[in-house]
């Protein structure tokens, strides 16, 4: 009879450290793979970042009185590469997008530009990336999603807690993101 209990609590042992073992696996490939998201978004961002001073060379010289919207590029540009935090960043993505929104929408309003091949080029490449950002930002936040949600669920969150693992933020569009663009022609008077 003695032999059958300890046998018994040892199966028990043994499941309690598969079933740790096998909880602490899923969340470090959950965490592993916000990470990788989060890195693969940093590539397409760099590459993005790299092209805009190119666009803003090829718009200068068209574009005289639309400083204020190169401006804006600029320093969202700026304000992209000082960000942080996810919860920055996301701000700042938003800001950028926004700025070139606006300035392929007043570019409409200059024919030579518009035909510029290096002008289109960019414009192409950067909606490009923008696809691609957009659809590493949903793998990120699904990533994100499925990690919070394993931590808060049982027996998950016992592991997590021994861990300290914490909730991750989502990458979220910013409020003005959803606003329509306004457009304004700071032409001479």
């Amino acid at each position: 009879m003695g032999m059958v209990a300890v046998f018994s609590v040892l199966l028990i042992v043994i499941g309690v450290v598969m079933l740790f073992v096998s909880v602490y696996n899923g969340l470090i490939r959950l965490s592993r793979n916000i990470e990788k998201a989060w890195a693969n978004i940093d590539v397409l961002l760099k590459q993005r970042h790299d092209e805009l001073p190119k666009l803003i060379k090829v718009c200068e010289g068209y574009m005289q009185y639309e400083r204020s919207t190169l401006e804006k590029i600029t320093a969202a540009r700026t304000a992209c590469l000082q960000a942080k935090t996810v919860g920055e960043s996301s701000r700042a993505e938003g800001d950028l997008a926004s700025s070139l929104k606006t300035l392929f929408a007043v570019a409409e309003n200059y024919p030579d530009l518009k035909a510029n091949q290096n002008f289109m080029q960019l414009q192409n490449r950067i909606s490009y990336l923008e696809g691609q950002i957009a659809d590493r930002r949903e793998f990120y936040n699904d990533s994100v999603n499925t990690y919070n949600i394993r931590i808060q669920q049982i027996p998950d969150m016992f592991v997590a807690g021994m861990l300290h693992m914490v909730s991750r933020d989502l990458f979220k569009a910013a409020e003005d993101d959803k606003k329509d663009v306004e457009i304004k022609f700071d032409l001479p008077k």
